[in-house]
């Protein structure tokens, strides 16, 4: 069940109470919210469409956390052969998977060079891109 976090809103319509008027300040603060290990956390951006079917999409900000134990189908970032990539880990097959349409596992090979950098916590959709360089 998805948690409502109330946010004060005013759409400068008067006359009528909004139903967030109760809450008039709420210290809400992001880092706390989606960042469990700060000192071991960073973000990236996703590219590709691999992950489609775990709900990350090209553009999405990933919460990528080093200090996480790696548990078998945990989303990753990874360096395999000096590429960053965003995979699913079969731990038992030693593969990497994608989530989206007709894209085969990479099963790890001898002589792979290969790096978990951390497990993707949260992804976080951006409905407009940034005006700013990252």
């Amino acid at each position: 069940m998805l948690k409502f976090i109330p946010i004060k809103a005013s759409a400068g319509i008067i006359g009528f109470e909004s139903p967030a008027a109760e809450y008039t300040q709420l210290n809400l603060d992001l880092d706390q919210l989606l960042i469990d290990n700060p000192s071991a956390t960073y973000i990236g951006m996703a590219e590709g469409e691999s992950m489609v079917g775990d709900g990350i999409f090209s553009g999405d900000l990933l919460i990528v956390d080093r200090a996480q134990n790696i548990k078998d189908q945990d989303v990753v970032v990874a360096n395999l052969n000096g590429v960053f990539v965003c995979k699913k880990i079969d731990k038992i097959l030693r593969c990497l998977l994608s989530s989206g349409q007709n894209l085969e596992p990479y099963f790890l090979r001898e002589g792979d060079e290969f790096q978990i950098e951390g497990v993707v916590t949260r992804s976080i959709r951006l409905h407009r891109p940034f005006n700013k360089q990252l």
